[in-house]
């Protein structure tokens, strides 16, 4: 960690002598500086000799030290040759992460437990990586002005370096998938309340510090993509008008994406060459509220004002070609099913002077479309397979994430898009995602392998994007928009 520029707080806690050979009552270390003009944040440990405990503390070093947070306090022994204990260290982690979570929206109690220490694969990065996301939570909500700035475009690059993706799959390990949704939605909550501010206050576009966050790993046959960004990140791929109204930002800026990519990988060896083989086991993506319903309904449109997917398009390839030989993909969903019926009928009237009955005979046809709201295609570029979903308009079949509704279909009732979370004939999940299994749509994909790969690790890109649209639900309005996500990361199969 101290060659991203950060100091190793864990190596630097070890290190401290017995409270005993402490020239004073705390000893501190320097952790972030907006510039060496103006004062830096320091990490204090303080001690009180008379309960014998410990605190920690990370404060702003002016001539009178501001305090910006504080820890719970730890019983220490002075008798003891180490400052800490491993126990100590422990309960100062999940202190941490208690407080990381306390940055959300979700004010509930939090269980959190751990395994032992060594159990916990590189536990001094896990420590350290918690230490820097509370760090980078308190500098948003809780520094000066002039040192915020500095200090966070700081601490947003040594969140988004190497070090830190790796330690984060360990501590995504240690949290669970539950604590991690609520992790992350306390960092998201934080850097929206950050881009908003930035946007405020300055005229140029902001570029977004650190949106996405995405992590993978392969195990058991399984592989699988986490990943998470808030939407106010995203990039705006079009939208009908530079202009919306204030409620309605709020409700499309405080959300937050939630994809998961998971596919069962098999090696199957034949007497000349291997397959390769990859299904679809679960595609999901979430747009999830990063504020609670209360404040939603207060300063936002609603809570049924959000994004919704609109298209995923994935590419997975090889990254060393030599021994491949060939690749297959699956069908893709059928094109709509066109019904074609006719209609006969007689019609009979009387046309004065003439006497006679006069019968007209009439002729029609009429064509009924049965169209899935989502469409997957599977095509081959080299020896990539590319996957993609797309949701269609039900009632002109455009694909919606590159197209705009009317203006009578915006201020339709009855159009698909309005109260679509809550009809029988959503294309989403009742909270507004998708999820798409391998029995449904998308089989999948194989490659085939020379023998000579056997017993080689291979490594597999995968490459994703994510378009999230915007169109009225029960809000009046014209706008629309569509945003767009990418994202990378590879993944590892052992030919065997």
């Amino acid at each position: 960690m101290a060659s991203c520029g950060f100091p190793d707080i864990f190596s630097w806690i070890q290190s401290l002598p017995p409270v005993t050979q402490w020239p004073t009552t705390s000893m501190s270390i320097s952790i972030c500086s907006s510039s060496s003009s103006q004062p830096s944040l320091k990490l204090t440990i303080s001690q009180n000799h008379q309960t014998q405990k410990l605190s920690f503390a990370i404060a702003a070093d002016f001539n009178l030290p501001i305090f910006l947070w504080t820890s719970k306090q730890f019983k220490f022994s002075p008798q003891s040759i180490k400052l800490i204990s491993q126990e100590t260290f422990s309960s100062l982690l999940i202190n941490f992460i208690e407080d990381v979570l306390r940055y959300g929206s979700n004010n509930n109690n939090f269980l959190i437990k751990f395994l032992k220490l060594d159990s916990i694969a590189n536990f001094g990065d896990v420590f350290n990586l918690s230490f820097v996301t509370l760090l980078f939570l308190v500098c948003i909500y809780e520094a000066p002005a002039d040192l915020r700035s500095g200090c966070l475009n700081s601490l947003k690059n040594y969140l988004a370096n190497c070090w830190s993706r790796q330690a984060s799959k360990s501590l995504m390990k240690v949290l669970g998938s539950n604590l991690e949704e609520e992790w992350m939605r306390s960092i998201n909550l934080a850097i929206t309340n950050w881009i908003v501010e930035l946007q405020a206050t300055q005229r140029t576009l902001v570029k977004t510090p650190s949106p996405l966050f995405s992590y993978a790993f392969s195990t058991f046959g399984l592989w699988k993509v986490q990943l998470y960004c808030p939407l106010i990140a995203m990039d705006i791929a079009n939208s009908s008008s530079p202009s919306v109204d204030e409620r309605l930002q709020f409700s499309l800026y405080y959300h937050q994406l939630e994809g998961v990519l998971q596919f069962n990988s098999k090696v199957r060896v034949q007497e000349r060459w291997i397959d390769v083989m990859l299904n679809i086991d679960n595609i999901r993506c979430d747009v999830i509220s990063l504020v609670n319903e209360r404040l939603m309904n207060e300063r936002g449109a609603g809570v049924a004002e959000k994004h919704f997917p609109s298209r995923i398009s994935l590419q997975i390839t090889p990254t060393v070609q030599t021994n491949v030989v060939s690749v297959s993909v699956g069908k893709s969903s059928e094109n709509p099913a066109r019904e074609i019926g006719h209609e006969k009928g007689i019609e009979g009237s009387f046309e004065p002077p003439n006497p006679y009955l006069a019968l007209k005979v009439s002729a029609g046809e009429t064509i009924t479309m049965s169209l899935k709201p989502w469409k997957f295609e599977e095509s081959v570029y080299g020896y990539s397979a590319k996957l993609n979903w797309f949701l269609h308009d039900s009632v002109d079949g455009r694909e919606v994430f590159s197209s705009k509704p009317s203006k009578f279909a915006l201020i339709n009732p009855k159009a698909w898009f309005k109260d679509r979370y809550s009809s029988a004939y959503r294309p989403f999940t009742r909270q507004g995602g998708v999820i798409f299994a391998g029995d449904e749509y998308g089989e999948g994909v194989w490659w085939k392998v020379d023998k000579a790969a056997m017993g080689r690790t291979m490594d597999w890109e995968i490459r994703g994007w994510i378009w999230l649209t915007y169109w009225p639900n029960k809000h009046k309005t014209f706008y629309t928009e569509t945003r767009r996500l990418e994202f990378r990361e590879i993944l590892t199969l052992t030919i065997a």
